[in-house]
């Protein structure tokens, strides 16, 4: 056992903490402070303290398990469990073709094995069908991102110079629950006269920090920000000079705008017309300003528009593109971004590439040693992915995702999923989703190996191995390797993470995301590089800046700050994307008058696949709960604790109440971490986003039933 301090990262949200792990006798670590990091500055959750839990005995996977002929899950040896998935997938392709496999990853996979899956799914089964939970995420984030910008990364700036900008609005973020260390940030930007605006519809914990709050009704982001823009307009605060020499498209994006005046907009949001007004003073008045958004906005059947008419706003405004300044999406999973950069999405091949251009298929397939035409080409975005379990997709390769509870309309995905001809999950504990699999195999987690994620700065990161995993662990690449090898594959898959770093450098370099000039090296003696990071030396050798006496030239230094002289498109000009208020999928009616949103609790993470298996927190957080307004109780006939059923067109989910007037009166509130009859994505609502494909989880209709106790 090693006796070193090893300096790594938490294994849990994109914030990615710097943490020490020092190994203990019992073979887990100890996790403690490490203050040298910029982003926590030393600062842990709960969840990051108590990472180590989840790497003790009888908490996690230690052995292979297969399903025998009665139905349950066995302990097998890894050359049978192995045997049987390379033999469930190819019979599967041999009988329904390549498109019949589905691979569906997870936003908590490191690059490499990120990269390794998405190089998997498409070389040895040859399969267009591979996603990822990231697309839950912030793809609509991303859609808009690219449209305005040329360019989708987190945040186009570090979390560093939140402090010192002059106004932020954050909206559908609780940071305070979801990413506890980051609201330092945000308190320092009150210390030094800067304002906060969150937009939320509970009084939650970030929102109880602000300098303004407004509770608009779930779904109505989009008219909110539009009529934020109109008042921009109609006020005389347009930053004419910029619109002109650093945008294109502001005149149909202005009219669009001036269609949604204030009183319309107080009428669509619940928000009145004199805090709208205030949010623009507050916003417009400093020199510096910014907008943050997360799940709230994004995760809607509308999120790509709702996204654009933020951004809209900071371009009008001149807020994008300047120091201190312009939008930011705060990415949720610990590597949701570098996940779909480099090929577990749907859509992409390493660098961020688009999988349907030409001169991307052939660069990849240059890397890979592969004729350009065999790539198979984009498949279903990740519900669809799901949805279409047990009918054009016979088999599933899962790595590091529970869609039994983390899925839209999750009863449907889990009837899916049990129809399935064969299913194989790699996880490091047995989730819900694991205990429907054929073979479950057990896999190294963070502490255990070495890798990179990238946080949601653009940071690329160095996790370190602090600890040898239990007899009867494997990482995923290793699972990776021997499968290929067994489907006839016998080269190409290492084993070695740094070694796949290396071809994912080469297969990244001259894209979007291009990471070619970055190095372990570079990682463990640095915070962080941020991309795009191209190399300083050409392939050939010929650097581009190569002094006379032929020194190598520089390191790139990395691009903390995006867009400062020009954004990531053809004319470097930044784009408007005209957009107007519409009505979420499915708006409450007679029979479903309430609205739902769901969210998360400081003391769960995600599906709780992890973190529910840790006694403190689960002291901390035991179970689901529905939370609802004191008028709301009362019509109900609801107290404090009782159990409550929440009905959707979708399901049903029964869980104790919770009152308070933290939220709005037209609107019940549910954490999405636990399956079950408390399971809240039993009732969400699968409408997808025509741009990004995110589904609906933040507003449906519902209806509230009391319960016998």
């Amino acid at each position: 056992m090693q006796s070193t301090v090893t300096p790594t990262h938490c294994p849990y949200c994109a914030l990615q903490c710097g943490m020490n792990l020092t190994p203990v006798p019992d073979g887990t670590v100890e996790v403690s402070e490490r203050a040298d990091f910029p982003v926590n500055r030393g600062a842990l959750c709960g969840k990051g303290r108590t990472a180590a839990a989840v790497l003790a005995p009888g908490v996690r996977l230690t052995s292979p398990l297969v399903r025998d002929e009665g139905g349950t899950l066995v302990p097998a040896s890894w050359d049978e469990a192995l045997d049987r998935i390379a033999a469930g997938l190819d019979r599967t392709r041999a009988e329904h073709g390549p498109d019949a496999v589905g691979v569906f990853g997870g936003g908590g996979l490191t690059n490499e094995k990120a990269y390794t899956l998405g190089k998997f799914a498409r070389v040895v089964l040859g399969t267009s069908q591979i996603d990822y939970n990231g697309r839950f995420c912030m793809s609509s984030a991303a859609a808009a991102g690219i449209k305005a910008f040329g360019l989708d990364r987190g945040l186009p700036f570090p979390l560093e110079d939140v402090p010192k900008s002059g106004c932020v609005i954050l909206v559908g973020s609780n940071l305070a629950e979801t990413m506890p260390p980051s609201l330092r940030f945000f308190t320092e930007l009150r210390e030094n006269g800067g304002t906060l605006i969150v937009i939320d519809p509970r009084r939650t914990k970030t929102a109880e920090q602000a300098d303004l709050h407004l509770a608009p009704r779930p779904g109505t982001d989009l008219a909110l920000a539009l009529g934020l823009l109109h008042l921009v307009i109609a006020e005389g605060r347009v930053d004419e000079e910029y619109v002109r020499d650093r945008t294109a498209g502001w005149e149909d994006a202005r009219a669009a705008a001036m269609a949604h005046w204030p009183e319309y907009v107080e009428r669509i949001t619940g928000v009145s017309v004199p805090q709208l007004r205030e949010t623009v003073r507050l916003f417009c008045e400093p020199e510096s300003a910014m907008v943050l958004t997360a799940r709230g906005p994004e995760q809607q059947s509308k999120g790509t528009d709702t996204v654009g008419a933020w951004i809209n706003l900071c371009l009008a405004t001149g807020r994008a593109g300047r120091p201190l300044s312009g939008y930011g999406c705060l990415t949720g999973q610990g590597n949701g971004q570098g996940g779909r950069e480099h090929g577990q999405k749907a859509d992409q091949l390493p660098g961020y590439r688009k999988l349907d251009d030409p001169a991307a298929r052939a660069h990849v397939a240059e890397v890979w040693g592969v004729d350009p035409n065999s790539l198979p080409g984009p498949g279903r975005s990740a519900y669809e992915l799901l949805d279409a379990l047990g009918t054009d997709i016979r088999s599933l390769l899962l790595m590091a995702s529970n869609p039994v509870v983390s899925a839209p309309r999750a009863a449907h995905i889990e009837e899916r999923i049990r129809s399935l001809d064969f299913l194989a999950v790699c996880d490091v504990v047995l989730s819900e989703t694991a205990e429907l699999a054929d073979v479950v195999l057990p896999v190294t987690q963070w502490a255990e190996e070495t890798g990179t994620t990238t946080n949601l700065e653009g940071r690329v990161l160095l996790r370190r191995r602090a600890v040898t995993p239990p007899d009867g662990i494997r990482s995923d690449l290793e699972v990776l390797h021997e499968l290929a090898a067994r489907l006839g594959v016998e080269k190409g898959f290492p084993t070695d993470p740094e070694e796949v770093f290396e071809e994912l450098r080469r297969a990244s370099a001259g894209g979007a995301a291009d990471y070619s000039g970055i190095t372990y090296r570079r990682l463990a003696e640095e915070d962080g590089v941020f991309w795009p990071c191209p190399a300083a030396v050409e392939e050939d050798g010929a650097g581009e800046d190569t002094p006379p006496g032929g020194e190598a030239p520089a390191l790139h230094p990395g691009t903390p700050r995006l867009f400062l002289d020009r954004f990531a498109t053809p004319d470097g000009r930044a784009r408007f994307v005209p957009v107007s208020h519409r009505a979420i999928a499915e708006e409450p009616d007679d029979e479903y008058p309430v609205l739902l949103t769901t969210g998360r609790v400081v003391a769960q993470y995600q599906s709780g696949a992890q973190t529910r298996r840790v006694a403190e927190l689960n002291a901390a957080a035991p179970g689901p709960f529905v939370e609802l307004h004191p008028r709301l109780a009362a019509r109900l006939g609801a107290a404090e604790g009782d159990p409550v059923a929440v009905v959707s067109r979708r399901g049903r989910a029964v869980a104790p109440a919770r009152i308070t007037d933290a939220i709005r009166p037209d609107t019940v509130f549910m954490p999405f971490h636990w399956p079950g009859e408390g399971r809240a994505n039993t009732l969400t609502n699968p409408a997808l986003d025509p741009t990004s494909r995110m589904p609906e989880f933040k507003a449906c209709a519902v209806r509230l039933e009391t319960v016998e106790a």
